[in-house]
């Protein structure tokens, strides 16, 4: 597939690739920071299966629009969260968000450009994580909205800063500042904002010197481990997730009448 052709189609993705092959998508919701929802959790999946079929792309750089990465208004999905036929749709769409970003078969770049409150994993996936210091992680989407971490976070987080910290982290809902995740090892360097996209750019045009073949199976070595972790876990979690969601459905039903 060409750029051309995927370029427009997602609406919360801004595309844009360099003569050196270094695709940058930004994210956003008309214009400005990408606010989780339904559209990003259907579009994005087919997005990253399209950047991943294009081998003009050398490298990817993710990022977010203003002084957010990912944030989050109000329920995470509304009424679909009660709905089984809407949760069959997020699980379909929730497997494929996580597997297909790691299909992408060239070295990826975050460039976590304020909070990351939604879906940090499309963050802290890529092979180098950057952040601005005013950025910050935080799980507000699952356990203080009422729903069970279940769509990787309740893999990579724990497998990055620890299992004790990890379930800490999703229990609480509590926020790692850009220094912290630093410190514990989810992130490689931490930037004054002016300075996060520059370097991540700077990384993307040195990496993207190397030989396409080299970087594409550099990327399959390091995406094994964790989609071996994916394999054996995401499917147990999202529908774990589904089951903890409908069982909070019939739990305010029963109050209610």
């Amino acid at each position: 597939m060409k750029l051309e052709q995927y370029q427009e189609s997602a609406r919360c993705a801004v595309l844009s690739r360099d003569d050196a092959g270094v695709l940058t998508i930004r994210l956003h919701r008309q214009g400005g920071p990408l606010m989780w929802g339904g559209v990003p959790h259907a579009e994005l999946p087919e997005l990253f299966a399209a950047v991943a079929s294009d081998r003009d792309n050398r490298v990817v750089i993710l990022t977010g629009t203003g002084d957010t990465f990912i944030g989050m208004t109000g329920s995470h999905f509304g009424p679909d969260l009660i709905d089984p036929d809407g949760w069959d749709r997020i699980l379909f769409e929730g497997l494929r968000l996580v597997n297909q970003l790691l299909d992408i078969e060239v070295p990826m770049i975050a460039a976590v450009n304020g909070p990351a409150i939604a879906h940090s994993e499309l963050a802290v996936l890529c092979d180098i994580v950057l952040c601005s210091d005013n950025a910050y992680f935080e799980d507000a989407a699952h356990i203080p909205g009422g729903l069970l971490p279940g769509d990787s976070m309740q893999i990579i987080w724990p497998m990055l800063i620890g299992h004790n910290r990890g379930r800490h982290f999703l229990l609480t809902g509590r926020r790692i500042s850009a220094r912290q995740a630093l410190e514990w090892g989810a992130v490689a360097e931490v930037l004054p904002p002016g300075e996060l996209l520059p370097r991540a750019e700077e990384l993307a045009a040195t990496i993207a010197a190397y030989h396409p073949t080299l970087l594409r199976g550099t990327r399959h070595a390091f995406t094994r481990p964790l989609k071996r972790a994916m394999l054996e876990d995401l499917h147990v979690g999202l529908s774990l997730e589904a089951l903890a969601a409908l069982a909070g459905r019939e739990r305010s039903r029963s109050e209610a009448g």
